[in-house]
C-alpha cells in the first residue's frame, strides 16, 4: 500500500493525523497532480511553438477563440466536480458502494452533457470568430479548428470526469500518467498532422516522411485524437481497475436517481455559471484586445500560454485540497477539514511565489520558445513581466477554490469570482487599454488578481465554507480524533 493510501485510510477511520502526516499527504498528493498539470500546459507550449512556427496569422487565429474553448472546457469541469466531490464525500465516509452508484449518474449525465456542448459549439463554429472580431485573414481558420474541437468536448467531458473521480477517491497518480501521455501523443499528431511531407537523409539514404499539411485544422485535430486515445484509458480504468470505484464489484444500476442529480446540480450549477460568465469574461476580454492588432492579440494568447506554467502548481495543490477537504467533510472531521484548507493554501502560495521571480526573469526566453516573431516576443515579455507581482493572490484564489468545491461550497466562490473578473478586472482593462494598450489589460489583470486572493484569503479564515448536514455519516466509522 502506497503511504498515502495509507494516510488516507487514517481519514475515513478517524485515526489523528500529525502536522507532519497532513503536510505529507498534501505534498503527496499535490505532486503527481503538478506534474500532470505541467505536462499539459508542454503541451500546450509545444502546440503554441508547432502553429507559431506558421506565422502570428496562425497563432492569432487559435488564440481568438481560446476563451470560448476555455468556456467549454469549464463547464465539462463543473459538471465532472457535481458527480466527483460526492464521490470524494462517500468515500471518505467509507460508502463505497454509495460512491460507485454516483460514478454510474455521473458518467450518464456527463456524456449527455458532452454531446450537448458538441452540437452547439459545432453550430456556432461559423459564426464564432466573427463575433469575436477577428479579422479577415484569421476568420477562416478559427472557424474550422473551433469546430474540430467541438468534435472532442464529449471525449474531453469524459476525460474530465474520470481523472476528476480518480483524484477524488484519492488516486492521484494515475491521471498524471495518463494526461502526460496524452500530452506525448498530441505532439506526436500534431507533427504529423500539421506540417507538409518532409524529405530527410540518414545515413546517406533519403526518406519521405508524409504529413498532412493541415496548418492550424491540424493542431486542432490533433488535439483531439489525444483527448479520444486518453479518455478511453482514463474511464477503462476507472470503472474496472479503480481500487473503491471499480463498477464490477456489484450490479448497479444506471437508471437516473433524482437526489444524485439534485446534489450534483447544486456543486456543479453555480461553477457552470461561473465559468460562463468567467470565460465570456474572457472573451470580452478578447474583444477588448482584437483591435489592438493582430501582433496584440498574438503576444496576449502566447504570454496566456506562458503564464500558464506558473499557475499550475496552484491548480495541482487546488486539485489535492479538493480531495483531502472532501474526504474530511465526509469522514466529518471539521478540525481536519480547515486545517487541510489552509496548509493546502499556505504551501501553494509558496509555490507561486518561486514560479512568479522565475517567470520575471525568464519571461523574454518563455516568449522566445513559443514564437519567432520578434514583436511579438517584446510584448509578451513586458506583460509577464507584469503578471509576475500577481502570482502569490493568485495561487490564494485557486488553492481556496479547490478547497471550497471539495466542502461542496460553490455558490459563495463563484460569485466572488465573477464579481472580482466583471467589476475590477474588465472595467479597469478597457480604461487602461485605451491609454496603454495590451500593457493597461495586463496591468488590469494583475490588480483583478491580487483583489480576488485577497477576499478569497479573508472567506477561508473568517468565513462559513462547510457543513455536514447533508452528508449521512457511515455506520462503521470510529467516532474518535481530530
Amino acid at each position: 500500500m502506497a503511504a498515502e493510501d495509507k494516510l488516507l485510510d487514517k481519514i475515513r477511520i478517524r485515526q489523528k493525523l500529525t502536522l507532519k502526516d497532513e503536510i505529507e499527504l498534501i505534498i503527496r498528493l499535490s505532486i503527481p497532480s503538478i506534474l500532470a498539470q505541467i505536462s499539459t500546459i508542454i503541451m500546450f507550449y509545444i502546440d503554441a511553438a508547432m502553429v507559431g512556427s506558421l506565422g502570428a496569422a496562425a497563432s492569432a487565429s487559435i488564440g481568438l477563440v481560446s476563451s470560448s474553448m476555455w468556456m467549454c472546457g469549464g463547464l465539462c469541469s463543473a459538471v465532472s466536480m457535481g458527480f466527483s466531490v460526492q464521490v470524494a464525500h462517500m468515500v471518505g465516509g467509507g460508502d463505497f458502494v454509495q460512491a460507485r452508484n454516483v460514478l454510474r449518474q455521473g458518467l450518464i449525465y456527463g456524456l449527455s452533457a458532452g454531446l450537448f456542448l458538441c452540437v452547439i459549439g459545432m453550430i456556432i463554429s461559423p459564426v464564432l470568430p466573427v463575433w469575436l472580431g477577428g479579422g479577415s485573414d484569421i476568420i477562416e481558420n478559427s472557424s474550422k479548428y473551433f469546430f474540430i474541437f467541438a468534435l472532442g468536448i464529449p471525449f474531453m467531458q469524459l476525460n474530465y470526469l474520470s481523472a476528476s473521480m480518480h483524484r477524488c477517491s484519492g488516486n492521484m497518480r494515475l491521471p498524471s500518467i495518463l494526461n502526460t501521455m496524452m500530452c506525448f501523443l498530441d505532439v506526436v499528431f500534431n507533427y504529423f498532422l500539421i506540417f507538409p511531407s518532409k524529405e530527410i537523409d540518414v545515413l546517406g539514404l533519403s526518406f519521405i516522411i508524409p504529413r498532412a499539411d493541415l496548418g492550424v485544422q491540424g493542431a486542432a485535430l490533433g488535439t483531439m485524437l489525444a483527448f479520444v486515445v486518453t479518455s478511453f484509458l482514463m474511464s477503462y480504468t476507472l470503472c474496472f481497475k479503480s481500487k473503491y470505484l471499480n463498477l464490477r464489484q456489484e450490479k448497479g444500476s444506471f437508471k437516473p436517481q433524482r437526489s444524485i442529480l439534485k446534489k450534483a446540480l447544486k456543486i456543479c450549477t453555480p461553477m457552470g455559471a461561473q465559468n460562463v460568465a468567467m470565460c465570456s469574461a474572457q472573451i470580452a476580454s478578447t474583444l477588448i484586445v482584437a483591435p489592438l492588432g493582430t501582433i496584440a492579440i498574438a503576444a496576449h494568447s502566447f504570454a496566456i500560454t506562458a503564464e500558464s506554467l506558473c499557475y499550475m502548481p496552484g491548480y495541482g495543490t487546488g486539485d489535492a485540497a479538493t480531495t483531502l477537504v472532501g474526504q474530511s467533510v465526509g469522514a466529518r472531521r471539521p478540525k481536519l477539514t480547515v486545517s487541510f484548507a489552509r496548509i493546502s493554501v499556505s504551501i501553494g502560495m509558496i509555490v507561486m511565489t518561486i514560479m512568479g521571480v522565475l517567470l520575471y526573469f525568464f519571461a523574454y526566453d518563455m516568449m522566445a520558445i513559443l514564437t519567432p516573431d520578434e514583436a511579438v516576443r517584446e510584448l509578451g515579455t513586458t506583460v509577464l513581466r507584469i503578471e509576475a507581482f500577481a502570482e502569490p493572490m493568485f495561487a490564494a484564489s485557486i488553492v481556496c477554490y479547490g478547497a471550497f468545491v471539495g466542502a461542496g461550497d460553490t455558490f459563495i466562490p463563484s460569485a466572488m469570482n465573477l464579481f472580482s473578473m466583471w467589476a475590477v478586472r474588465l472595467t479597469t482593462a478597457y480604461f487602461l487599454s485605451q491609454e496603454y494598450g495590451l500593457v493597461g489589460v495586463w496591468i488590469a489583470m494583475c490588480l483583478e488578481l491580487c483583489f480576488r486572493g485577497l477576499i478569497f484569503l479573508i472567506r477561508l479564515f473568517w468565513g462559513k465554507w462547510f457543513k455536514f448536514d447533508e452528508i449521512k455519516p457511515n455506520k462503521t466509522t470510529i467516532s474518535t480524533a481530530k
